[in-house]
C-alpha cells in the first residue's frame, strides 16, 4: 500500500520543485482560474516529486492561484511514502485525514468559494465528481496550464532525459546478444527487458519486437512467432531512469543480408528521419517536421508506408506533448523534447522503424540517441 516506489534519492533539488510550483501557480492565474488541483500521476511527480499511486482514497496537491502556500491532502496511512517527496522540504501544509472524514470537504476548505478551479486530465472521475459536489461548480480541465509547465524542460530534466538516452543505447548496442534466428519474439524481449534495468533504468517500460510481418504492425508488442532468416526486425524500446524520465528508441534489424528491396526501401526511411531531425530549430512548427520526413518518403512511392505522426513528447511520461504530427501548428522552442520517428510498413511482408529522441536547443537540436541508424545485419 505504499504511495511511492521512489526514494528522496531519485528526486532533483527542492529548489527545482519550488520554481515549479511558483510557475504553476503564476499560469493558473494568467488562465483567469483561482486553484490547481493535481492527483498522483505524472504532473504530482512533476510538481513535487511524489510517486503517490492513485487509489480510491484521495491524495490531492491544492496550489492557489494568489502564491499561497499549497497544501496537500493525503489519506494519513500514506503519509510515509508522501515523505519521500519533496512536500517536506517545500515547507507545504500538509492536510491528512483518516476514513470516515470526507477528503473533498477539506479540499473545498482550502479553495476560495465560489472560485474557479482546475484539475489535471488524468484525474479519475472516481474523484472529480465528489470534488464538483464539494465545491459547487464542476472544475475545468487544467490542460493549458499543465502544458505549458511541462512542455519546455529545464537543465535537470534534460540531462535527465541524456542519461536515459545512454542507458537505452547500451541496450541496443547488445541486441547481437539475443536476436537471431530460431528465438522466438518473446524470448528476445525477455531478455531485452531484463538488459533495459541492468543498463540503469528502473523498469522496462515497453519492449517491441516485430519480426518479419509483424514489423508492418507499428503497435506490435511480442508473440511466440519465431525469427527466421532473412526477416527484418522493428525492435522500439524504453523505460524510466531515475527520477522518471523515459527513454524511447527504435533501431531496425535485418537478420542476415537483407534483399535489394528492403535495403532501398530502407535508405530512403533513414534520409526521411535525417530530414526530419534536420528540420528542429526553434520557431518552425511541429507539422512543418513532420512534413520533412513525410515528403522524403512521398518523393519515393512511399507516402503510404507511412501511417502514423513523425513524433510524440517525452518526459515523466513516454508520450506528451508536443506531437510532431500534421496540423500541429504550435512552435518549437528550446528545451522541447520529442521523439523524431518515421517508419514504412507493408502489411503481411514487413516493416521499419527509426526512431532517436531530440531536445531543442538554440539553433538546432540535440540528439539523446547516439546508435547507427541503418539497417543492421545480425
Amino acid at each position: 500500500m505504499s504511495a511511492s516506489s521512489e526514494s528522496s534519492a531519485a528526486r532533483f533539488p527542492t529548489a527545482v520543485y519550488a520554481d515549479r510550483l511558483r510557475r504553476a501557480a503564476a499560469l493558473t492565474a494568467a488562465a483567469g482560474l483561482d486553484a490547481l488541483l493535481i492527483t498522483p500521476g505524472p504532473d504530482l511527480k512533476y510538481l513535487v516529486g511524489s510517486g503517490a499511486a492513485s487509489f480510491e482514497r484521495l491524495t490531492c496537491l491544492v496550489i492557489p492561484a494568489d502564491g499561497g502556500t499549497p497544501a496537500v491532502v493525503v489519506p494519513t496511512l500514506e503519509l510515509a511514502g508522501l515523505g519521500e517527496s519533496a512536500v517536506a522540504d517545500l515547507g507545504l501544509s500538509v492536510r491528512d485525514w483518516v476514513d470516515g472524514v470526507d477528503p473533498y470537504a477539506l479540499v473545498g476548505s482550502l479553495l476560495p468559494t465560489p472560485g474557479r478551479t482546475a484539475v489535471a486530465e488524468a484525474m479519475p472521475a472516481l474523484h472529480v465528481i465528489p470534488l464538483s459536489a464539494a465545491l459547487g461548480a464542476p472544475p475545468v480541465l487544467a490542460t493549458g496550464v499543465l502544458r505549458e509547465l511541462r512542455m519546455v524542460k529545464d537543465a535537470a530534466e534534460i540531462d535527465a532525459l541524456r542519461r536515459a538516452g545512454a542507458a537505452i543505447d547500451r541496450v541496443h548496442a547488445r541486441m547481437g546478444e539475443w536476436l537471431r534466428a530460431g528465438r522466438t519474439e518473446a524470448a528476445v524481449a525477455a531478455d531485452i527487458a531484463a538488459a533495459i534495468v541492468e543498463e540503469g533504468h528502473t523498469a522496462a517500460e515497453f519492449v517491441i519486437v516485430g519480426s518479419g510481418p509483424h514489423g508492418a504492425d507499428p503497435h506490435h508488442e511480442v508473440s511466440d512467432r519465431v525469427i527466421a532468416d532473412g526477416d527484418v526486425v522493428v525492435i522500439d524500446i524504453g523505460g524510466p531512469v531515475a527520477p522518471g524520465y523515459n527513454s524511447d528508441s527504435t533501431r531496425t534489424y535485418s537478420i542476415g543480408e537483407p534483399t535489394a528491396e528492403v535495403a532501398e526501401r530502407f535508405a530512403a526511411l533513414e534520409r526521411a528521419q535525417r530530414a526530419a531531425v534536420d528540420a528542429v530549430r526553434p520557431g518552425v512548427t511541429a507539422e512543418s517536421v513532420d512534413a520533412a520526413a513525410r515528403d522524403v518518403l512521398a518523393g519515393v512511392g512511399l507516402a503510404q508506408a507511412f501511417v502514423h505522426r513523425t513524433g510524440h513528447g517525452i518526459g515523466l511520461s513516454v508520450h506528451e506533448e508536443p506531437y510532431i504530427v500534421a496540423g500541429n501548428r504550435i512552435e518549437l522552442v528550446a528545451g522541447m523534447a520529442f521523439s523524431i520517428e518515421p517508419g514504412i510498413y507493408f502489411r503481411g511482408s514487413w516493416g521499419a522503424r527509426i526512431e532517436d529522441i531530440v531536445v531543442v536547443t538554440a539553433d538546432g537540436c540535440e540528439p539523446m540517441n547516439t546508435r547507427p541508424h541503418g539497417l543492421t545485419a545480425l
